[in-house]
């Protein structure tokens, strides 16, 4: 797959067949990029699950994002992910893929910025769907995607 161009069918596949998505790096800080996008995210109809050790740690039991969990790693979930969306640098980036791939997640989403094609290839060699260097906060009302219905 060339990574630097995605059809737009492609990602409108992705973001309308997804329904559950974790966001690993979330931000309980109003000005990080991650903290907008988990609310857009919610505000669309996904199920969101922050995935940050520094939120989620012994001393912050019940921590929240969003009104949801807070996870340490995603192999804590206790539900299936379709989408990890990636909030890291890119060197840090190849990790968050190997535990997408773990937990049998379906897509991962690297955010602007982030790339690592090493990762690319191991997720796409296991299965998984991949697009780097693009926020599904900005692709979503591009392509004009109206809100999904997903259960909460």
């Amino acid at each position: 797959m060339d990574h630097a161009h995605y059809s737009d069918a492609y990602l409108r596949d992705i973001l309308t067949g997804a329904r559950t998505i974790a966001v690993v790096g979330a931000s309980p800080r109003r000005r990080r990029p991650s903290h907008g996008v988990m609310a857009f995210l919610q505000r669309h109809g996904y199920r969101a699950f922050p995935v940050n050790p520094n939120v989620a740690n012994p001393n912050a039991a019940g921590a929240t994002i969003h009104g949801e969990t807070c996870y340490a790693a995603l192999a804590d979930i206790p539900e299936p992910v379709d989408m990890v969306d990636i909030f890291r640098r890119s060197e840090l980036a190849g990790a968050a893929v190997d535990d997408a791939i773990a937990i049998g997640a379906k897509i991962v989403w690297m955010q602007l910025g982030v790339r690592d094609d090493a990762a690319a290839a191991r997720a796409e060699a296991a299965g998984l769907r991949v697009v780097m260097n693009r926020c599904p906060a900005i692709e979503i009302p591009r392509l004009a995607l109206p809100p999904i219905h997903a259960a909460h």
